[in-house]
C-alpha cells in the first residue's frame, strides 16, 4: 500500500484508529485500503469519499457514528492508501466496481448497510444503481454534495457571465495537473473559497487542506476528466432504494441545482437537507447533520441486530425539502 496520507493528527478532524484494516482486491485487481470502526455487531454504515480526499475526510463523522455503528469507510483508487490504477481504470464503472467490492468483503454474509457518498463517493453510489450485489447489500443511501451530470456547465467556482466560458474554465479546472503546493496560507484562502462556506473555521480549512492537497496531481487530473464528463443521470433514476440528499447552499462545486435535479428523478426519494451557508465539505463542515441522516436511515430502513424489523420509517414524502435552521 501506498504511504500514510496526510492528514491532522489531533483534534474532532483527526482520523480516530480503526478496530480493523482490509485489503479489497476489486474486479480489475486493482487493491483498495479499508478501515472497519465501531462494534462488530452493529448497524453498519459504509461511506465513499469525494474526488482529491480520503478516509480521513470523514473522521468526524465516523467519530460520532462508531459509537453505535460499525463503519466502513474506504480509499477511492489512487486517493489515500490505495495505489493508483492504469488510465484504463480511471472510469465510474471502475468506481461502481469498487463500491461492491468493498461492501462484499467488508460485510458479513446476509449484512446489510446504509450506503453513504460525497461528491465523487456519492457518484460512485449513482454508478453502482443497477448492480444487484448493492442493491443485496444497500438497504438505504444518502448522497451528499454530489451531482450526476453537468458539472462544468453547472459550477460556480468561476464565476463568468458567459456559459460557454464557464463550462471551459471548470473543465481545464477539473482535468488540470498542475500542483497544488505546500499548505500555505494563500492555497487555504483558495480552497476555502472554491470548496467551503464563508462560515469555515481554520480547523476545519486546515483539515480539508492537508487532505486535498495530498492527492498527487495525476490522479487528479485523471478523475477530474472523468468528472468533468460525467453523466449519472439514469444511474439516479435507478436507485432503487430508500434515498436521501443533502447539500449546502454554498457550494460552488456541485451547487443546489444538482440536489435539486436528483430529488425530482430519484424512484424513493426521502428528503432534501438544505444546509444554510454551507459549501461542498458538508461532512467537515457539519458533520452533525450528516450523522443525523444517516441515522435516521439506519433507524428507518436498516435492520437492526436482535429485532425482527427494521423500525418504522419516519421520513419526509416524495419532494419534501427539508432546512436545517443556520446558527448564530
Amino acid at each position: 500500500m501506498s504511504r500514510r496520507p496526510a492528514h491532522v493528527t489531533s483534534g474532532p478532524y483527526a482520523p480516530p484508529v480503526p478496530r480493523t484494516t482490509l485489503t479489497v482486491t476489486s474486479a480489475d485487481g486493482a487493491r483498495l485500503y479499508a478501515e472497519i470502526h465501531g462494534p462488530e455487531h452493529a448497524p453498519a454504515v459504509v461511506l465513499a469519499h469525494g474526488w482529491t480526499c480520503s478516509t480521513a475526510f470523514w473522521a468526524p463523522v465516523v467519530r460520532d457514528l462508531a459509537a453505535d455503528h460499525k463503519v466502513v469507510v474506504y480509499d477511492q483508487r489512487g486517493h489515500g492508501r490505495s495505489p493508483a490504477p492504469g488510465p484504463a481504470g480511471h472510469s465510474t464503472h471502475a468506481l461502481a466496481d469498487d463500491l461492491v467490492a468493498v461492501l462484499e468483503a467488508a460485510l458479513e454474509p446476509g449484512e446489510r448497510a446504509v450506503v453513504g457518498g460525497h461528491s465523487m463517493g456519492g457518484m460512485t453510489i449513482m454508478a453502482a444503481a443497477e448492480r444487484p450485489q448493492l442493491r443485496e447489500r444497500a438497504a438505504a443511501a444518502l448522497l451528499c454534495s454530489t451531482g450526476s451530470a453537468d458539472l462544468p456547465a453547472e459550477s460556480r467556482v468561476f464565476a463568468l457571465r458567459s456559459p460557454q466560458g464557464r463550462r471551459l474554465a471548470h473543465r481545464l479546472m477539473l482535468r488540470s495537473r498542475a500542483p497544488l503546493g505546500p499548505v500555505s496560507p494563500l492555497a487555504k484562502r483558495a480552497l476555502k473559497y472554491a470548496t467551503m462556506g464563508k462560515g469555515s473555521t481554520a480547523e476545519q480549512i486546515e483539515a480539508c487542506a492537508r487532505i486535498v492537497h495530498a492527492c498527487p496531481a495525476g490522479v487528479r487530473a485523471r478523475w477530474g476528466t472523468v468528472l468533468a464528463g460525467l453523466e449519472l443521470t439514469g444511474g439516479v433514476s435507478r436507485l432503487e432504494m430508500p434515498t436521501a440528499v443533502i447539500a449546502g447552499t454554498a457550494d460552488r462545486l456541485t451547487p443546489l441545482v444538482h440536489a435539486r435535479r436528483m430529488a425530482s428523478v430519484l424512484p424513493d426519494f426521502r428528503g432534501l437537507t438544505e444546509l444554510p451557508g454551507l459549501g461542498h465539505m458538508t461532512p467537515i463542515e457539519d458533520p452533525g447533520a450528516v450523522c443525523g441522516r444517516l441515522r435516521a436511515l439506519v433507524q428507518d430502513h436498516l435492520r437492526v441486530p436482535g429485532t425482527d424489523a427494521a423500525a418504522a420509517p419516519a421520513e419526509a414524502p416524495r419532494g419534501e425539502r427539508q432546512k436545517k435552521e443556520e446558527t448564530a
